[in-house]
Protein backbone atom coordinates (compact mmCIF):
# COMPACT_ATOMS: atom_id res chain seq x y z
CA UNK A 1 0.00 0.00 0.00
CA UNK A 2 1.32 3.75 -0.81
CA UNK A 3 2.03 5.77 1.83
CA UNK A 4 3.49 9.14 2.02
CA UNK A 5 6.54 10.38 2.75
CA UNK A 6 6.69 11.87 6.08
CA UNK A 7 11.09 12.29 6.08
CA UNK A 8 12.40 14.77 7.12
CA UNK A 9 16.03 16.67 6.50
CA UNK A 10 17.82 18.88 8.31
CA UNK A 11 18.52 21.27 10.31
CA UNK A 12 19.54 23.61 7.19
CA UNK A 13 20.24 27.67 7.79
CA UNK A 14 17.26 29.90 6.28
CA UNK A 15 18.56 32.35 4.06
CA UNK A 16 16.29 35.75 3.72
CA UNK A 17 14.35 34.11 1.03
CA UNK A 18 12.77 31.42 3.27
CA UNK A 19 10.91 34.07 5.68
CA UNK A 20 7.47 34.01 3.83
CA UNK A 21 7.80 30.15 5.14
CA UNK A 22 9.15 31.01 8.43
CA UNK A 23 6.38 33.64 8.77
CA UNK A 24 3.57 30.72 7.19
CA UNK A 25 4.82 28.10 10.07
CA UNK A 26 4.71 30.28 12.53
CA UNK A 27 1.12 31.69 12.05
CA UNK A 28 -0.14 28.37 11.80
CA UNK A 29 1.57 26.77 14.76
CA UNK A 30 0.85 29.32 17.07
CA UNK A 31 -3.07 30.21 16.12
CA UNK A 32 -2.81 26.54 16.62
CA UNK A 33 -1.67 26.19 19.57
CA UNK A 34 -3.97 29.11 21.01
CA UNK A 35 -6.92 27.11 19.76
CA UNK A 36 -6.35 24.20 21.67
CA UNK A 37 -5.52 26.49 24.86
CA UNK A 38 -9.09 27.28 24.23
CA UNK A 39 -8.44 31.15 22.17
CA UNK A 40 -10.35 29.61 19.40
CA UNK A 41 -11.00 32.23 17.01
CA UNK A 42 -7.45 33.84 17.95
CA UNK A 43 -5.55 34.32 14.31
CA UNK A 44 -1.51 35.03 14.84
CA UNK A 45 -0.17 37.66 12.53
CA UNK A 46 2.70 36.79 10.02
CA UNK A 47 5.71 38.91 11.53
CA UNK A 48 7.41 41.83 9.95
CA UNK A 49 10.39 41.02 7.31
CA UNK A 50 12.43 42.90 9.90
CA UNK A 51 11.95 40.97 12.79
CA UNK A 52 12.59 37.67 10.76
CA UNK A 53 15.90 39.43 9.34
CA UNK A 54 16.67 40.16 12.69
CA UNK A 55 16.04 36.95 14.47
CA UNK A 56 18.04 35.09 11.38
CA UNK A 57 21.00 37.36 11.53
CA UNK A 58 20.93 37.23 15.31
CA UNK A 59 21.02 33.63 15.61
CA UNK A 60 23.59 33.01 12.56
CA UNK A 61 24.53 29.77 12.37
CA UNK A 62 22.04 28.71 15.21
CA UNK A 63 19.22 29.23 12.97
CA UNK A 64 17.94 25.58 11.89
CA UNK A 65 14.89 24.99 9.64
CA UNK A 66 13.65 21.15 8.81
CA UNK A 67 12.12 20.71 5.60
CA UNK A 68 10.06 17.73 4.16
CA UNK A 69 10.69 15.69 1.03
CA UNK A 70 9.33 18.01 -1.54
CA UNK A 71 11.70 20.89 0.21
CA UNK A 72 8.87 22.89 1.87
CA UNK A 73 9.61 23.99 6.04
CA UNK A 74 8.17 21.48 8.40
CA UNK A 75 9.61 23.30 11.18
CA UNK A 76 12.40 25.73 12.82
CA UNK A 77 14.57 26.62 15.65
CA UNK A 78 15.94 30.09 16.48
CA UNK A 79 18.94 29.76 18.69
CA UNK A 80 20.65 32.70 20.47
CA UNK A 81 23.54 33.29 21.86
CA UNK A 82 24.63 36.54 23.92
CA UNK A 83 28.24 35.20 25.46
CA UNK A 84 27.19 32.69 27.93
CA UNK A 85 23.09 33.04 27.55
CA UNK A 86 21.89 31.11 25.08
CA UNK A 87 17.81 31.09 25.07
CA UNK A 88 15.89 29.54 21.54
CA UNK A 89 12.51 31.29 19.92
CA UNK A 90 10.08 31.54 18.14
CA UNK A 91 10.82 27.92 17.32
CA UNK A 92 7.48 25.79 15.64
CA UNK A 93 6.75 22.77 13.98
CA UNK A 94 3.95 23.08 11.41
CA UNK A 95 0.83 21.33 12.73
CA UNK A 96 0.19 18.82 10.20
CA UNK A 97 3.69 17.66 11.31
CA UNK A 98 3.42 17.78 14.84
CA UNK A 99 3.00 14.43 17.18
CA UNK A 100 5.94 12.76 15.08
CA UNK A 101 8.44 13.61 17.58
CA UNK A 102 10.47 16.17 15.68
CA UNK A 103 9.81 18.71 18.39
CA UNK A 104 11.89 16.86 20.65
CA UNK A 105 15.00 17.02 17.84
CA UNK A 106 14.64 20.71 17.38
CA UNK A 107 14.79 21.66 21.25
CA UNK A 108 17.84 18.56 21.57
CA UNK A 109 19.61 20.04 18.49
CA UNK A 110 19.34 23.55 20.41
CA UNK A 111 20.50 22.37 23.11
CA UNK A 112 23.47 20.81 21.93
CA UNK A 113 24.68 23.89 19.21
CA UNK A 114 24.80 25.96 22.76
CA UNK A 115 26.78 23.85 24.91
CA UNK A 116 29.25 23.17 21.71
CA UNK A 117 29.20 27.40 21.84
CA UNK A 118 29.71 27.49 25.20
CA UNK A 119 26.53 28.70 26.84
CA UNK A 120 25.95 28.66 30.44
CA UNK A 121 22.63 29.38 30.84
CA UNK A 122 19.84 27.60 28.35
CA UNK A 123 16.29 28.17 28.20
CA UNK A 124 13.30 29.17 26.64
CA UNK A 125 9.86 30.90 27.35
CA UNK A 126 5.85 29.40 26.89
CA UNK A 127 2.87 30.28 27.90
CA UNK A 128 2.65 29.44 31.56
CA UNK A 129 -1.02 28.09 30.66
CA UNK A 130 0.17 25.96 28.09
CA UNK A 131 0.56 22.81 30.27
CA UNK A 132 1.16 20.76 27.05
CA UNK A 133 4.37 22.72 26.48
CA UNK A 134 5.37 22.99 30.23
CA UNK A 135 5.36 18.65 30.25
CA UNK A 136 6.91 18.75 26.79
CA UNK A 137 10.27 20.94 27.49
CA UNK A 138 10.24 19.32 30.95
CA UNK A 139 10.60 15.84 29.45
CA UNK A 140 13.76 17.40 27.75
CA UNK A 141 15.47 18.75 30.82
CA UNK A 142 13.98 21.89 31.31
CA UNK A 143 12.85 23.18 34.35
CA UNK A 144 9.89 26.14 35.21
CA UNK A 145 11.60 28.71 36.66
CA UNK A 146 10.86 32.55 36.77
CA UNK A 147 8.60 34.33 35.23
CA UNK A 148 8.69 37.04 32.66
CA UNK A 149 6.18 39.74 32.96
CA UNK A 150 5.91 42.29 30.00
CA UNK A 151 4.46 45.75 31.72
CA UNK A 152 3.95 49.07 29.53
CA UNK A 153 3.10 52.20 30.10
CA UNK A 154 1.97 55.09 28.48
CA UNK A 155 4.28 58.09 26.70
CA UNK A 156 3.81 61.38 28.21
CA UNK A 157 2.36 63.74 25.64
CA UNK A 158 5.51 66.04 25.83
CA UNK A 159 8.87 65.09 27.54
CA UNK A 160 11.09 67.30 27.72
CA UNK A 161 14.81 66.51 26.98
CA UNK A 162 16.99 64.40 24.72
CA UNK A 163 18.22 61.45 25.75
CA UNK A 164 21.41 59.65 24.58
CA UNK A 165 22.00 57.46 21.59
CA UNK A 166 24.40 54.85 20.81
CA UNK A 167 23.60 55.64 17.28
CA UNK A 168 24.56 59.21 18.01
CA UNK A 169 28.03 58.08 18.75
CA UNK A 170 29.05 59.20 14.66
CA UNK A 171 32.94 58.30 14.82
CA UNK A 172 33.06 56.81 18.60
CA UNK A 173 30.95 54.02 17.59
CA UNK A 174 33.22 51.69 18.18
CA UNK A 175 34.27 52.67 21.71
CA UNK A 176 30.85 53.19 22.71
CA UNK A 177 29.57 49.67 21.58
CA UNK A 178 32.76 48.56 23.57
CA UNK A 179 31.64 50.35 27.01
CA UNK A 180 28.66 48.93 26.37
CA UNK A 181 30.11 45.16 26.32
CA UNK A 182 31.66 46.14 29.60
CA UNK A 183 29.36 47.18 31.31
CA UNK A 184 27.32 43.93 30.86
CA UNK A 185 30.71 42.25 31.73
CA UNK A 186 31.39 44.18 34.64
CA UNK A 187 27.95 43.22 36.42
CA UNK A 188 27.35 40.02 34.46
CA UNK A 189 30.50 38.17 33.74
CA UNK A 190 29.97 36.21 30.26
CA UNK A 191 27.15 38.50 29.10
CA UNK A 192 27.95 40.08 25.84
CA UNK A 193 24.86 42.49 23.80
CA UNK A 194 26.89 44.06 21.61
CA UNK A 195 26.21 41.81 18.67
CA UNK A 196 22.56 42.75 19.09
CA UNK A 197 23.12 46.19 19.66
CA UNK A 198 24.69 46.58 16.36
CA UNK A 199 22.40 44.36 14.46
CA UNK A 200 19.89 46.53 15.63
CA UNK A 201 21.48 49.85 14.70
CA UNK A 202 21.91 48.35 11.42
CA UNK A 203 18.73 47.28 10.46
CA UNK A 204 17.15 50.63 11.55
CA UNK A 205 14.82 48.94 13.78
CA UNK A 206 15.77 50.60 16.82
CA UNK A 207 18.11 51.70 18.48
CA UNK A 208 20.01 51.68 22.16
CA UNK A 209 19.12 54.48 24.87
CA UNK A 210 22.47 55.02 27.49
CA UNK A 211 23.11 56.58 30.92
CA UNK A 212 25.56 58.08 32.67
CA UNK A 213 27.59 58.91 36.03
CA UNK A 214 29.12 62.19 34.78
CA UNK A 215 31.62 60.52 31.74
CA UNK A 216 31.33 56.80 33.17
CA UNK A 217 28.41 54.57 31.50
CA UNK A 218 26.05 53.03 34.04
CA UNK A 219 23.36 51.85 32.16
CA UNK A 220 21.64 51.11 28.58
CA UNK A 221 18.41 49.64 27.18
CA UNK A 222 18.45 47.83 24.12
CA UNK A 223 14.62 48.62 22.24
CA UNK A 224 12.75 48.12 18.90
CA UNK A 225 9.66 50.29 17.60
CA UNK A 226 9.71 48.62 13.79
CA UNK A 227 5.60 47.09 14.30
CA UNK A 228 6.45 43.39 15.33
CA UNK A 229 3.61 42.41 13.33
CA UNK A 230 3.57 42.34 9.50
CA UNK A 231 1.12 45.64 8.04
CA UNK A 232 0.94 47.04 11.78
CA UNK A 233 1.34 50.58 12.61
CA UNK A 234 4.53 51.73 14.74
CA UNK A 235 2.77 51.75 17.89
CA UNK A 236 5.16 50.82 21.14
CA UNK A 237 9.15 50.67 22.23
CA UNK A 238 9.57 47.27 23.30
CA UNK A 239 13.00 47.09 25.42
CA UNK A 240 14.51 43.73 24.65
CA UNK A 241 17.62 44.06 26.91
CA UNK A 242 18.55 46.24 30.01
CA UNK A 243 21.61 46.53 31.87
CA UNK A 244 22.21 49.10 34.51
CA UNK A 245 24.97 49.22 37.50
CA UNK A 246 21.88 50.39 40.05
CA UNK A 247 19.11 51.55 41.25
CA UNK A 248 19.75 55.45 40.13
CA UNK A 249 21.23 53.93 36.78
CA UNK A 250 17.86 52.10 36.19
CA UNK A 251 15.87 54.79 36.70
CA UNK A 252 17.15 57.37 34.76
CA UNK A 253 16.75 54.84 31.94
CA UNK A 254 13.12 54.73 32.19
CA UNK A 255 13.24 58.42 32.27
CA UNK A 256 15.01 58.30 29.09
CA UNK A 257 13.12 55.53 27.17
CA UNK A 258 10.21 57.90 27.80
CA UNK A 259 12.09 60.38 25.62
CA UNK A 260 13.10 57.98 22.80
CA UNK A 261 9.68 56.96 23.01
CA UNK A 262 8.52 60.19 22.23
CA UNK A 263 11.28 60.88 19.30
CA UNK A 264 9.90 57.81 17.83
CA UNK A 265 6.20 58.81 17.88
CA UNK A 266 4.87 55.84 19.36
CA UNK A 267 2.14 55.79 22.47
CA UNK A 268 3.55 53.12 24.80
CA UNK A 269 6.64 51.62 26.09
CA UNK A 270 6.90 47.62 27.11
CA UNK A 271 9.40 46.33 29.40
CA UNK A 272 10.05 41.91 29.71
CA UNK A 273 11.62 41.93 33.47
CA UNK A 274 12.20 38.62 34.46
CA UNK A 275 10.49 38.64 38.15
CA UNK A 276 13.97 37.05 39.90
CA UNK A 277 14.69 40.83 39.99
CA UNK A 278 12.35 41.44 42.89
CA UNK A 279 12.96 44.99 43.44
CA UNK A 280 13.09 46.25 39.62
CA UNK A 281 9.55 43.96 39.19
CA UNK A 282 7.79 46.40 42.27
CA UNK A 283 9.50 49.68 41.19
CA UNK A 284 8.26 49.36 37.85
CA UNK A 285 4.87 48.65 39.24
CA UNK A 286 5.76 51.74 41.92
CA UNK A 287 6.00 53.39 38.77
CA UNK A 288 2.46 53.05 36.90
CA UNK A 289 3.90 50.32 34.79
CA UNK A 290 0.84 47.82 34.21
CA UNK A 291 0.70 43.82 33.82
CA UNK A 292 0.24 43.27 30.53
CA UNK A 293 1.15 39.33 29.15
CA UNK A 294 3.41 36.78 31.23
CA UNK A 295 5.62 34.22 30.38
CA UNK A 296 7.40 31.27 32.09
CA UNK A 297 11.13 30.39 31.81
CA UNK A 298 12.28 27.33 31.46
CA UNK A 299 16.08 26.42 32.14
CA UNK A 300 17.78 23.43 31.12
CA UNK A 301 19.09 21.77 34.42
CA UNK A 302 22.68 22.78 35.52
CA UNK A 303 22.49 25.96 32.80
CA UNK A 304 21.39 28.02 35.32
CA UNK A 305 20.29 31.93 35.08
CA UNK A 306 23.09 33.57 36.79
CA UNK A 307 21.72 36.88 39.04
CA UNK A 308 24.05 39.23 39.42
CA UNK A 309 25.22 40.55 43.21
CA UNK A 310 25.17 44.29 42.31
CA UNK A 311 22.85 45.81 39.29
CA UNK A 312 20.47 44.60 36.77
CA UNK A 313 20.89 42.90 33.40
CA UNK A 314 17.13 41.75 31.60
CA UNK A 315 17.21 40.15 28.29
CA UNK A 316 13.95 39.34 26.91
CA UNK A 317 13.68 35.89 25.16
CA UNK A 318 11.80 36.42 22.47
CA UNK A 319 12.61 38.45 19.12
Amino acid sequence: MWRPDRSVRGPDRPTLRDIDSLNRVFADAFTDRYSRDGLVGVRVPQLNNLVWRYALEDAGDGSMVWRDADGHMVAFNMVHRSGTEGWMGPLAVRPDRQGEGLGSVMVRTGIDWLRSQGATTIGLETMPRTVDNIGFYSRIGLVPSHMTVTLVHDVPRRPSGLAELLSASGSAWNQRLEECRRLADQILPGVDFTRELALTHDLGIGDTTLVRDGDVLSGYALWHSTPLAAGRPKDELRVLKVVAAHPAAFDRLLQNLQLSAAAERVTRIAIRCQTEFTRTYLRLLELGYRVHWTDLRMLLHGYPQRIPAEGVVMSNWEI
